[in-house]
């Protein structure tokens, strides 16, 4: 004892035994409190600094995960080490079999149950050219050669399993036992030895329901013919071919004949060289067909329901058992045979593996045809019609099952949320870890059913080819969104699951040990002593210490086959055995929960039902009340990547993955993306035109989507990429709204709107267009102006003060009018550039009117009237007070009007005053654009901060020695700055220019008749003066055809014409407007004096007559008053004050100037040298 050890001077302690033992629990419950209260201090600090850094894990995001499965380090002859050596090795040869099975299962269902499966896909029938599939095949054939050995190498396992077994259970009385066997029975080995003919026989389905592969063999074996016939065109040694057909014979005998299964039961498994005897054994018979019944006892009560684990796969291998056991002793129990195909009721098919669906009656009735006559047709048939009937009811039942799980899923996600969230007390820990597990197990067969749920519904509709409701459809999708969403419950909370599992299985194996110890202690205490009750005290033994360390797939193994041994001879009451074997069921459910969640949430099969994935979008756009829903479906849809890389009849997997990818984004473009792109854009358009009533939009009626909810979403992963639903719209209505403002940029306004709309309604962030907007008043673009200037001309009138167009006539109840901000704006989008482009297409149209205006001035008649004016001009000139005579002018504008007038009546004279005005409007549209580009240039130049002293950039640049890109735009900056600067100092002088182009041509002798030009003005100006009356009265009038305030185009010209003729001095010569004013005052002194003598005679109707004359007069008068202050006005334009001579003369001045001031340069350079030296 531990006590003795102690030296004598400490003795008296044994006294205080029991304080210091309170002292210490009183020491360990404060360590225990300072180590919870520094786990959470470091846990604020971690949330502190990285709140990414948390218990909620992200499926998408997450580059890593946890795996829990734990693994065993040692090997099966460390872990079966008893003092009893035979029961060791009867042990380790049954854990080494059935690792040896779960190795064989696992590499089945990964490797050759997806190669097989996915063989043929990733190519298009339109895509497959002539030899591709031979090609496939070619690849695959390695493949199936690995099948061959694979499934050789299962027939051995088999063989060995049950040779193993029969050589323990011996009927020869007098053979030496190697255990005593009686009450042990090792179910756990035909658990597996099911487990492994289940994957012979998937196999065996799964090539059977391959229609591709079948074809693609024929098409191979047809090619070898071929070959066959000339090998050396195809580059092959005929020796080679024969074996190579042998090989291909072989494989077709053993894989693709469907006898799989077949050939494994159809072994012989006597030993021929006297070994161990099977179908002879009668006891191994008996056990073989307990075990059978045991195990399936324990699978028809779970069958269907809610607490169903894995009963569905133990059915299929205890019908491949019961076939084994049909074929080894060839003896039927009638009875169970029924009971086997009675489970047909309750579970009408079986989802294997993927899409490969299994039906347990035909299995039954084609491998055991010998029962199957036994029975009557009519109970078979009646399991046929029960499985149409499952069918329907399922299909009807399908939307209360989704609600129904809805309620359960959200209800046990609540729980974990709760539970996982609370703080263990340790003072009810146990329960807490008991409460965790049932929550968790919870989880899991929650989606063990809706995983069965789906695969049989779909797989049947598949197999029995029947079609699926619109309804049911969207059921199932449902129900992989829950079945999805378990498997992100538990992944959220990775974290804290994998805490408690390790916890969890801690606590149940406590709970297994100590049923374990009772029933040891029972053995011990009984002193009978017998080699059985040494096995089964070995046995617990065995199990105690195997419990006693990780919960790993080996020592749970080793575990049930010890108990299987050490349960015999009632070591534990029933009261004890059932709560143990189910701590053992939770072990097993626990220690693999994540794999086995995973497992079940496993949505592969998906890829053979993708056809619902439009169907399933569809419903999403409908109802985007819950858009959410889709990252679970895109996370089901992904999980059959992993199975693809399996795939081996194409150059690479990446070709099957990315067809696949290429599909789904396919279909969720057209069936969701595009949609949602133009339902938003159909509804900021029509939101925008609100004012133009195009369909009743009323909510009440015609209902609401809110498609909002789409762009609150987080990105979906797919593959390597995040689909962001919110960026793609958002790229969508930028192009768009871009490409159609680019067509039109006079929209601009609109799709800003449309723009801010989509930000304020559904939170995108658009990106500005930054195209050079034009503004709402834009009035007719410059472009526009410039490309169709002779209709510009003609149908606008010229304001000179206002510097505005208005458009002369319209058929609209307004007037279009032009002024210098529209200018401005239409300059500011099309650039500064546009300027010298108007003004080049004013040039060509000049030239062409100037053309006319020639022609008018050499006819004989004008012509001869002109010269004769002059003349008579001269004559009087001196008696006249130098003044030209109105009613010469008068005579002048009658004598036109009789050489004929148009049918719209109007003379000659008023043709030519009509092209003088389109000269004069673009002499004032130049004029305007000038004044548009120091406009838009000013308030382009308005944020350089001083005018005078501008930075210059390039060379700040260079001396911070920054890049060359940073060098180039500040180089840009600069030219940009210096150009805003010229534009907006001076502007062009466009008019000098227009004069200088064509005045010379103007002055030669040639055009000698347009000299006359000044003569004519008088005239011109009476026609112009009446028809302007006659315009302005017509505003008064209803019928406001040809009414107008203003036609200064008329003034500009007549300004232009004798800037360019250089007749100023002519035609001041005339004092034209002298002679009309003196005329007019003359004429209205008259009626004033008349209109005193009548007022004595009382004549009414004579004084309304006087009155209007007067009227009259005044208005003539004021009418040539405005013209005359206009044409001074255009005269100014064009430098009236002084003729070309004296122009000329101010030129060769300048130009002398700057001569004198280069030479005095070059002087003083020279005279300076000297001194520099």
């Amino acid at each position: 004892m531990a006590v003795e050890t102690l030296s004598p001077d400490w003795e008296f302690d044994r006294l205080d035994d029991g304080s210091l033992k309170i002292h210490a629990e009183v020491q360990l419950k404060n360590y225990g409190k300072f180590l919870e209260e520094y786990t959470s201090q470091l846990r604020r600090i971690e949330d502190a600094l990285d709140d990414s850094i948390g218990d909620v894990w992200d499926f998408n995001l997450d580059p890593i995960a946890l795996k829990l499965l734990p693994y065993e380090q040692s090997s099966l002859l460390e872990l079966i080490k008893t003092e009893n050596k035979v029961l060791n090795k009867v042990i380790t040869v049954y854990a080494a079999l059935c690792c040896e099975i779960k190795k064989l299962k696992y590499e089945a269902e990964t490797k050759f149950y997806n190669g097989l499966l996915f063989y043929g896909e990733g190519a298009t029938d339109s895509g497959m050219v002539e030899g591709d599939s031979q090609i496939q095949m070619g690849r695959f054939i390695s493949f199936l050669q690995e099948l061959s050995c694979f499934v050789t190498r299962c027939y051995e396992v088999v063989m060995n399993v049950v040779h193993q077994l029969a050589a323990l259970y011996i009927s020869n009385k007098i053979a030496p036992k190697i255990i005593e066997t009686t009450g042990v029975h090792f179910q756990t080995m035909y658990e597996h030895l099911g487990e492994l003919l289940t994957v012979l026989l998937t196999l065996d389905e799964i090539i059977e329901n391959h229609i591709t592969l079948k074809d693609h063999w024929t098409m191979y074996k047809r090619l070898l013919k071929s070959v066959h016939h000339n090998p050396s065109k195809f580059g092959i040694q005929e020796e080679k071919l024969k074996p190579f057909e042998k090989f291909l014979l072989k494989l077709e005998g053993q894989l693709l004949d469907g006898m799989i299964f077949q050939a494994c039961v159809e072994q012989q498994f006597d030993s021929l060289n006297g070994g161990v005897s099977v179908s002879k054994n009668s006891t191994f018979a008996e056990e073989f067909a307990h075990s059978i019944r045991s195990i399936f006892a324990n699978v028809e009560a779970k069958l269907g329901e809610p607490s169903e684990i894995d009963q569905r796969d133990k059915y299929v291998g205890i019908c491949g058992l019961f076939v084994l056991h049909f074929q080894i002793f060839r003896t039927v129990d009638k009875k169970f045979y029924k009971s086997l195909l009675d489970i047909c009721k309750k579970v009408p098919a079986i989802t294997l593996t993927a899409n490969i669906i299994w039906f347990p009656d035909n299995f039954l009735i084609q491998k055991v045809p010998a029962a199957a006559k036994l029975l009557d047709r009519k109970s078979l048939q009646v399991i046929k019609i029960h499985r149409d009937t499952f069918l329907q009811q399922k299909a009807q039942s399908l939307t209360k099952d989704v609600q129904s799980y809805y309620v359960f899923v959200s209800s046990w996600m609540m729980k974990m949320e709760s539970i996982l969230s609370k703080e263990q007390r340790m003072d009810k820990f146990a329960e807490d870890l008991t409460n965790r597990c049932n929550v968790f197990i919870q989880g899991f067969l929650y989606a063990y059913s809706i995983s069965t749920i789906i695969k049989t519904t779909m797989n049947l509709y598949m197999s029995m080819q029947k079609p699926m409701t619109k309804t049911s459809v969207k059921a199932l999708c449902r129900l992989i969104e829950l079945l999805k969403a378990i498997e992100h419950m538990f992944y959220r909370r990775s974290i804290v699951v994998a805490d408690s599992v390790s916890h969890i299985t801690q606590h149940l194996q406590h709970q297994a040990l100590n049923s374990i110890s009772v029933a040891k202690k029972r053995v011990i205490s009984d002193k009978k002593y017998s080699e059985q009750r040494l096995d089964v005290l070995s046995a617990l033994v065995l199990a105690e210490n195997t419990l006693n360390g990780p919960s790993t797939k080996q020592r749970r193994l080793i575990v049930s086959l010890a108990l299987s041994v050490g349960t015999q001879m009632k070591t534990f009451k029933d009261e004890e055995l059932f709560p143990l074997q189910v701590v053992m069921k939770k072990l097993d459910l626990i220690s693999e929960l994540t794999e086995r969640v995973q497992t079940q949430c496993d949505c592969c099969f998906l890829y053979w039902h993708r056809a619902v994935f439009p169907i399933y979008l569809d419903d999403v756009y409908e109802n985007a009340i819950d858009a959410a829903r889709l990252h679970y479906m895109f996370s089901a849809l992904r999980d059959c990547v992993p199975a693809m890389m399996h795939a081996r009849h194409l150059e690479s997997y990446d070709i099957l993955l990315d067809c696949y990818d290429k599909e789904i984004m396919e279909i969720l473009n057209e069936h969701l993306l595009d949609k949602l792109c133009k339902e938003i854009e159909k509804d900021l358009r029509l939101s925008v035109h609100t004012h133009l009533k195009l369909d009743d939009r009323n909510p009440f009626k015609v209902g609401m989507k809110d498609l909002a909810l789409f762009f609150s979403l987080n990105p979906i992963r797919f593959f390597n990429r995040f689909i962001d639903i919110r960026a793609y719209v958002t790229h969508y209505l930028d192009k768009t709204f871009y490409n159609l403002t680019t067509v039109a940029l006079h929209d601009w306004a609109t799709y800003s709107e449309m723009r801010n709309l989509a930000t304020q309604r559904y939170g995108l962030v658009m990106t500005e267009a930054h195209l050079p907007s034009q503004t709402l008043e834009q009035g007719l673009d410059v472009l526009e102006i410039m490309r169709n200037i002779h209709i510009f001309v003609s149908r606008y009138l010229y304001n000179l003060n206002n510097q505005i167009f208005i458009e002369r006539t319209s058929n609209n109840k307004h007037l279009n009018t032009i002024n210098i901000r529209h200018i401005a704006n239409s300059i500011r989008t099309h650039g500064t550039g546009i300027m010298n482009t108007t003004v080049n297409f004013t040039y060509q149209f000049l030239k062409k009117k100037f053309y006319i205006f020639s022609q008018f001035m050499y006819d004989e008649h004008i012509k001869s009237r002109l010269i004769k004016d002059i003349r008579f001009f001269r004559e009087i000139k001196d008696q006249n007070d130098h003044k030209y005579p109105f009613d010469r002018a008068e005579k002048f504008n009658r004598g036109i009007r009789k050489l004929g007038i148009t049918p719209e009546g109007q003379s000659y004279l008023d043709q030519f005053r009509q092209l003088i005005s389109q000269i004069g409007n673009a002499m004032g549209y130049v004029r305007m654009i000038r004044s548009g580009g120091l406009h838009c240039s000013s308030n382009a130049i308005r944020f350089v901060p001083d005018l005078e002293d501008i930075v210059n950039f390039e060379e700040l640049v260079k001396e911070e020695g920054l890049a060359e890109e940073t060098l180039k735009a500040a180089r840009h900056l600069d030219s940009v700055l210096s150009n805003h600067t010229r534009n907006s100092a001076e502007g062009t002088e466009y008019f000098k220019m227009l004069v200088d182009v064509f005045a010379p041509e103007f002055r030669r002798p040639k055009n000698i008749h347009l000299r006359n030009f000044y003569i004519i003005v008088p005239p011109l100006t009476l026609n112009f003066v009446e028809h302007s009356i006659s315009c302005k009265e017509k505003l008064n009038k209803k019928n406001k055809i040809g009414a107008a305030f203003t036609d200064d185009g008329f003034a500009m010209g007549v300004a232009y014409i004798l800037k360019l003729l250089d007749q100023y001095q002519e035609f001041d010569s005339l004092h034209w407007f002298q002679s009309v004013r003196e005329k007019y005052l003359k004429e209205i002194r008259a009626v004033a004096k008349q209109q005193n003598v009548q007022s004595a005679g009382q004549d009414e109707k004579l004084l309304q007559t006087m009155n209007l004359t007067q009227k009259r007069l005044d208005v003539y008068l004021q009418e040539f008053e405005l013209l005359y202050f206009s044409l001074s006005s255009a005269r100014i334009f064009f430098r009236a004050d002084k003729t070309a001579a004296e122009e000329n003369q101010e030129k060769k001045e300048k130009e002398e100037e700057i001569k004198t001031s280069n030479g005095d340069l070059s002087d003083s350079t020279v005279s300076a040298d000297p001194v520099v030296k």
